[in-house]
Formats: C-alpha cells, sequence, structure tokens
C-alpha cells in the first residue's frame, strides 16, 4: 500500500471538511496559511483519525467542539497577523496623514497598494453622514472590489487625521417633536417627585420616579443616545450588510463568548487599530519605537493599580468587582510568564507621581479625565487606564486624558473609550495582557480576542502588527505589592 505524503494528507483532510457541515474549517476560523497547516500536521492527522471515528459512530455533533479544543491547541503563531492582511485607512484632506501612513506602510512592508485614501472632515468628531459618505463608503468599494471573498484583509489602520468619533444620526421633524414632548414629561414629573418629597409621601414617590426612569428610557431611545460610536469600532462592521445602531454589539473574537450561545454576532468583522496622537512627530516615535522593541524585546516592569485585595476564586459584586479581579489575574500571568517584574497595588489609592519606574506594562482604574504623572515609560510600553472619557481627545491640548497623555509620554499603544462606555465594554485585563505576553499574537489580535464589543466607544492606538515580546527573553520572576 503506498504511504500517503503529508500534502495528500492535508489535502484529503479540508476535502473531508468540505463535505461535512457542521466542520468548522480551520482555514476561516484561524486564517491558517498552507505553510501553517504543514507546520502542524501531526495535529491534524490525530483530528482527522478522531474525526472519521465520530462520523462512523454518528457523534457528529461533538465535532464543533473537538475543533475548538484542537484550535487552542496549535500555537498561537498560527494566528498572527501579516502585513500583507493590512489595510491603511489615510484622510488625504488632513496634513500628515498620507505622508505617516506611506512611513509606515514601508517600514512595516505592507503592500502600497494595501492604502485606501479618504475625504474626510479633520476634526476629531464627525457626524454620522460625512462618516458613511465620506468614510465608511469608500473603505467597503475598497474592500468589495480588491476582497470580494473577505479571506484576503483581515485588519485596518485609521491613521493620523481619521475623525476619531462619530455621532449618532440626525433625528427627523417627527422625533424631534417627539423628543420635546417626552422632554416636557420628564420635567412634569420632576416637579412632582419634588412635591412629593415634600410631603413624605413614600408611595406617590416611588411611582414617580419609576415613571420618571422610563421616561428617561424613551428620550435615550428616540434621542438616539446610544448611536454614537468610536469611529474605529463602527469601521470594524464595515463589511456587514446593515446591523442596528441601538448600541453596543457582540464581537465575534471575543474569549469570553467562547462556548456561549450569544444573539446577533456581526460574523464579518474586521481587526482595527490607530495610529493616531497628539502630533505627527509622536505617530512617528510610535511606528519607529515598535519596530525598534520588537527587535531588542520589551523591557521594564508591570505596574497593575488594583483597588481592593485579590478575592481569588470567591464571588465578586457587579462589573466592578469583577474587572477588579481581572487586574489581580493579568499581574498573575504577566508573573507567570517570567517576562518582567511585577509591581502590584491593591488599595484604592492609585500610584503617585515618581512611583513607577521603567514602566513597560500597565493597567489601572479610576481616575477620570486626570492622567497621574506616576510613570517613567520605557520605550514601546503598553497600557490602559480602565475610566470613562479616556480617549474622547487626542489633540486637545489642555486635556489630561490618560489615552493622550500615555502618548505625549512615550507609551506606544494604549486603548480607550471616545465616550462613557460602561465598564464592561473595556478590554479583559487578563485576557488582554496574557496574551501580550506569549508574544506571539499582535497588539491587534490580543485587542480582538479581549475586547466585548463593537459598534461602541473603545478605540485601540497602535501599531496593529506591533508585539512587543516577539524577542524578548523569559527568566524574572520577581513581584511585589504595595
Amino acid at each position: 500500500m503506498p504511504v500517503m505524503s503529508d500534502q495528500f494528507r492535508i489535502s484529503r483532510y479540508r476535502e473531508e471538511c468540505r463535505h461535512q457541515e457542521k466542520f468548522i474549517r480551520f482555514h476561516e476560523a484561524c486564517q491558517l496559511s498552507y505553510d501553517d497547516l504543514l507546520r502542524h500536521r501531526l495535529i491534524f492527522r490525530f483530528a482527522y483519525k478522531i474525526m472519521l471515528f465520530m462520523i462512523q459512530r454518528k457523534l457528529k455533533t461533538f465535532i464543533p467542539s473537538l475543533l475548538s479544543t484542537i484550535l487552542f491547541t496549535l500555537p498561537v503563531t498560527s494566528w498572527a497577523l501579516t502585513p500583507e492582511q493590512v489595510v491603511v485607512v489615510v484622510n488625504s484632506k488632513a496634513p500628515h496623514s498620507v505622508e505617516l501612513a506611506k512611513y509606515y506602510m514601508k517600514n512595516r512592508m505592507i503592500p502600497p497598494d494595501n492604502l485606501i485614501e479618504v475625504k474626510a472632515p479633520i476634526t476629531e468628531h464627525c457626524s454620522r453622514e460625512d462618516y458613511e459618505k465620506y468614510i465608511m463608503s469608500p473603505v467597503k468599494v475598497f474592500l468589495e472590489k480588491n476582497d470580494p471573498e473577505g479571506d484576503k484583509f483581515r485588519c485596518l489602520v485609521t491613521m493620523y487625521g481619521i475623525p476619531l468619533r462619530v455621532g449618532s444620526p440626525q433625528l427627523s421633524p417627527d422625533e424631534r417633536e417627539q423628543l420635546a414632548e417626552l422632554q416636557k414629561q420628564r420635567d412634569s414629573i420632576a416637579s412632582q417627585i419634588k412635591k412629593a418629597k415634600q410631603q413624605q409621601s413614600e408611595k406617590e414617590l416611588k411611582a414617580l420616579e419609576q415613571e420618571e426612569t422610563q421616561i428617561k428610557g424613551k428620550i435615550d431611545q428616540v434621542g438616539k443616545v446610544f448611536q454614537g460610536a468610536a469611529v474605529d469600532s463602527e469601521l470594524a462592521l464595515v463589511r456587514e450588510d446593515k446591523y442596528p445602531l441601538g448600541g453596543w454589539l457582540p464581537n465575534k473574537y471575543f474569549l469570553g463568548y467562547r462556548g456561549k450561545k450569544i444573539k446577533n454576532i456581526p460574523q464579518k468583522a474586521l481587526l482595527v487599530s490607530r495610529l493616531d496622537g497628539p502630533s505627527e512627530e509622536i505617530v512617528r516615535r510610535i511606528i519607529d519605537d515598535s519596530l525598534q522593541t520588537e527587535k531588542e524585546g520589551l523591557r521594564g516592569k508591570a505596574y497593575f493599580d488594583a483597588r481592593w485585595p485579590d478575592p481569588g476564586d470567591k464571588k465578586v459584586k457587579g462589573n466592578y468587582g469583577f474587572y477588579d479581579r481581572a487586574i489581580h489575574k493579568a499581574a498573575s500571568l504577566v508573573e507567570k510568564s517570567k517576562r518582567m517584574e511585577v509591581v502590584i497595588d491593591a488599595k484604592e489609592r492609585l500610584f503617585q507621581p515618581g512611583e513607577c519606574p521603567d514602566a513597560a506594562l500597565y493597567c489601572g482604574w479610576y481616575s477620570l479625565a486626570r492622567y497621574v504623572d506616576a510613570f517613567t515609560w520605557v520605550r514601546g510600553a503598553v497600557g490602559f487606564h480602565i475610566a470613562s472619557q479616556e480617549c474622547q481627545t487626542l489633540k486637545n491640548k489642555g486635556s489630561q486624558v490618560w489615552c493622550k497623555m500615555m502618548l505625549e509620554k512615550g507609551a506606544v499603544a494604549t486603548l480607550g473609550p471616545v465616550a462613557e462606555p460602561y465598564v464592561q465594554a473595556f478590554p479583559a485585563p487578563d485576557i488582554f495582557f496574557g496574551l501580550l505576553v506569549q508574544g506571539q499574537l499582535s497588539l491587534a489580535e490580543c485587542y480582538a480576542l479581549s475586547n466585548p464589543f463593537w459598534s461602541w466607544k473603545m478605540v485601540l492606538i497602535g501599531d496593529p502588527l506591533y508585539r512587543p515580546f516577539l524577542n524578548s527573553r523569559k527568566g524574572i520572576s520577581k513581584s511585589s505589592s504595595q
């Protein structure tokens, strides 16, 4: 009997997958190349035999679970974003936008044809109408023309000069009239609540407060309060034919959704990152520092600023408790990676000025739009602060929001919301930093796998291809608490 070559085995495996509707094809799920398939041929041989056994025993319902398990046994190099999969979006009306894009593409060896020039407003905020006409539409046309099957490009990069935030759609005359009437009702109820408090009528007060809550919900709905978003978060769904704008939409890449049935998940999402900052010089530094750090490896200390002691496996209350524990978990994962020394503060006070020298990684909270100058950032530093307005501007000179200030002070990558996101919309710190320190996945992939939502408020700033631990050595396991 002739011996089958590895290539033939893989071809046979692929053919078998195509004929089984319940199979999840690895190439689509992981973006694996042919070389990746060869590199992991032993895993695929084993998977193929197991799946044939399952088919014979009529156990097809277990096949998706098997494939998910095998997917996570593959080295994460299989997932790594490549320059050919990146498309850069520039604003030809904004000074330095095209120039910086070409500099980035040359240094990252991104094909010159992977460039989309738009003519968008040069302000940080744009209307929904301008976004759809001047940003979304040309990006959509480019992708439909150059990647109609959706298997060539995985990531968009919005460059310096692309608006940061998109507003809600304009209200129609009928909607404005309805909104005005609701606001009158709200004001009337507010007066009644004030009178009920004076009369100490608890039963009436409770009923009025419930009515007020309902009216406020209707005002938000009619006024399209939750239909504004980060430009980048909307662009992630540019391939979708149509989706609702009434709030966040679940991100199919988010690891927290694995194994769960989540409704209304858009299936054509792209990764999106932004090369932006307070000035063109800072954007150029971000590009240069990211490349240099990849060559040398990120060195320094990791600082994690929790508010309460680590609860361990105990049940925690609410989203604040969940995220505080996630900060502790992130610190633990970085410590176990032995990439660098870890410092964690488990008190409500924040790190104070001068307390964080040689900062390479950071995650903490909560100082709303007031950066604390505690850090000396090393080249290539990555971090984010969990608070509600930390990326509402990158250009306002008087602003002290964390994203802007971290970039000004020397960090190369950060993330934050353009408006109130609610804490559960932040990327999970333990997933983000846990993946980052592995050294295999890119910045954009770590963000996508830890970010719960699209069509919402969050923005990632940094080179999407950046892998700070690509050439870092392990061996440091020291940690300390404050």
